[in-house]
């Protein structure tokens, strides 16, 4: 019977049964060592249920490993010699059976030493390196070892969000949207693979001094002190690029779009001053100042529709204005015009409008261990603590934010950066390489505390605080989350045609959602006429007129003013304030053929 033997699969599907898996599974691995069977195949037998797994499907995360024999490395000094001289490469060493390739499921049979040192008779495999148990993002995180890997995963999802050199031609480049920072450096510490991957031809942080210590509570939380001063240096400071195109769409009625000034005459026109960045093609001027929402490509299109009628009652064909603005909240400078046309022989226009982003309360920065922050106030620089040296930090972080999430190697950081700023030279902060001992050293030489602890002073009164501070240099990130373009807010504009009630999103002048949870907030403190206000006068209000006798929404005649009930035509009726949502409600529910009937409370006299 095949009931107690085991089940061999490939990629999922059973294709047979095996009385040996132990010895299929080794025979298949050493097919696959010799090259008998392809490198990318593999095996993983699961001894509790009695399965062996063959995978052979595209798709699977795999990673290379040294083979180990007996517990001996099968790189020997002989083979790294070769690889040295590039007499053997990559492919050679797999081919000869000394790295090979483990998926998920068959790392689960495997014991993996980190060095070489550590390796027992039980261990199966060998760690090319210690810093390859990590992606490429997450080993350019100096001293990653001894952080928490949930911040791990998180220091490696922020380099993607930095503000540094985004391309060496993004002055040619029409991107969407694009950051460019002013003043990027290369890192005190850094890692081998930041060397590797060339990081210091295109940097993406700033050195900054920053001190953990709370500062009269505007560094709570998360929150961050910025020197105004370093601001007024020029941290953090960058440019906003974005661009805006258009082109002469040809209609079917042979008319087409234009690149014009608008005159007086065309229909839509915004005002002489509204045009004023504009040239005579049209286009905005280079280095031209564009405020919010100003025009930056002037165009003139036909009538919707071919012959309208006028207000006088006659046939006009007067053009409409359908210029490109800028964003609301967004003005600038024109950096960039381009003229081109399609393959259909339409002329197209792009512009690129350059903003500068000075950092201010709001804006995002992180270090590259996850401890991000916004910045919560912007002291004056007579006002910032310093050291007995003089120093002012540039960033205050709050001392809560350390322990909580374990990221020491934000603390090894600060220390290594500050023996490097001391020494002159870049610091070697790789996972499991980096010589702490060393830093220490250098720091004691220096006549630091190895702890990387200060004497500082109050700013504002000159008096001696009490603790020593934690103070040094460390790499810091701006990132793309800026407050100019989040900060949202409305009294009153535009409204939905089907519901009425506010429109959606910043851009359209929208309204901020009050939905059932912050409604349930409001309902748990009793704050009634709160509540009221935010879900009626602030949205959809709609005086409504009910038949208190069947329920149903009156109708109000105005021309014979008259108001009477549509199915009793009875004469009593109530006046009623509701939301036009509900209104709404109410009509799908009739034309679904429900009754909906109101009870009508108190009235309104």
């Amino acid at each position: 019977m095949a009931i107690n033997k085991c089940k061999v699969y490939i990629n999922g599907s059973l294709i047979g049964f095996s009385n040996n898996p132990e010895k299929l599974k080794n025979d298949l691995i050493k097919k696959r060592r010799k090259g008998e069977i392809d490198a990318q195949i593999n095996i993983s037998y699961i001894k509790d249920i009695n399965e062996l797994y063959l995978s052979t499907d595209s798709g699977r995360l795999q990673r290379p490993l040294i083979i180990l024999d007996n517990g001996k490395s099968k790189l020997t000094k002989e083979i790294y010699q070769e690889v040295k001289e590039n007499k053997l490469h990559w492919n050679d060493l797999i081919e000869k059976g000394i790295i090979e390739y483990l998926d998920a499921e068959e790392e689960e049979n495997a014991l993996v030493a980190i060095d070489e040192k550590d390796i027992t008779p039980d261990h199966t495999h060998l760690e090319i390196s210690g810093t390859a148990i990590f992606s490429i993002i997450s080993s350019m995180i100096p001293f990653i070892n001894h952080n928490m890997a949930g911040k791990a995963i998180f220091g490696a999802k922020i380099f993607k969000q930095a503000v540094g050199l985004p391309s060496i031609n993004y002055k040619n480049r029409f991107d969407t949207e694009m950051h460019v920072l002013y003043y990027p450096q290369k890192p005190l510490v850094t890692t081998r693979t930041e060397k590797m991957l060339g990081i210091d031809k295109r940097p993406m942080i700033q050195n900054c001094v920053v001190a953990i210590m709370p500062f009269e509570g505007y560094n709570m939380l998360d929150a961050m002190i910025l020197n105004k001063g370093s601001i007024e240096r020029g941290l953090g400071r960058s440019s906003y690029y974005r661009s805006y195109s258009a082109q002469e769409n040809r209609y079917p009625s042979g008319q087409a779009d234009e690149f014009i000034v608008p005159s007086e005459n065309i229909l839509g026109y915004r005002g002489e001053e509204a045009y004023v960045s504009l040239g005579i093609d049209g286009l905005a001027n280079v280095e031209s100042y564009v405020p919010n929402g100003g025009v930056i490509i002037g165009m003139s299109s036909p009538p919707r529709f071919v012959e309208e009628i006028s207000d006088f009652g006659i046939v006009s064909e007067d053009r409409r204005e359908s210029s490109v603005t800028a964003r609301k909240h967004l003005d600038g400078f024109i950096d960039r015009v381009l003229v081109s046309q399609t393959v259909g022989g339409i002329k197209l226009a792009k512009v690129k409008v350059r903003t500068t982003l000075i950092p201010q309360i709001g804006d995002k920065f992180s270090s590259h261990h996850g401890q991000k922050g916004v910045i919560g106030a912007v002291v004056d620089e007579a006002d910032m603590p310093f050291t007995a040296s003089g120093i002012k930090p540039d960033f205050i972080m709050n001392p809560h934010s350390i322990p909580s999430r374990m990221t020491l190697g934000h603390l090894f950081e600060t220390i290594a950066g500050k023996a490097g700023a001391l020494l002159g030279d870049e610091i070697d902060g790789t996972a499991y390489y980096a010589d702490k001992d060393y830093i220490f050293k250098l720091l004691k030489k220096y006549g630091f505390r190895e702890d990387g602890k200060e004497t500082f002073y109050n700013g504002t009164t000159g008096e001696k605080i009490d603790m020593p501070i934690f103070v040094g240099p460390i790499s810091f990130k701006r990132l793309y989350h800026v407050v100019t373009n989040k900060i949202q807010a409305r009294d009153g504009g535009s409204i939905q045609l089907l519901t009425r009630q506010p429109t959606e999103g910043k851009e359209k002048g929208g309204g901020l959602r009050f939905g059932e949870m912050e409604g349930d907030a409001l309902v748990s403190h009793g704050a009634a006429m709160l509540l009221h206000e935010k879900l009626m006068d602030d949205a959809d209000e709609l005086e409504v007129y009910v038949c208190d006798d069947c329920g149903v929404l009156a109708i109000d005649d105005k021309i014979r003013n008259r108001r009477y009930c549509p199915i009793c035509d009875g004469g009593n009726i109530s006046k009623v304030k509701i939301n036009y949502g509900f209104k709404l409600l109410l009509d799908e529910l009739k034309s679904l053929g429900v009754y909906p009937k109101l009870n009508i409370g108190d009235k309104i006299e």
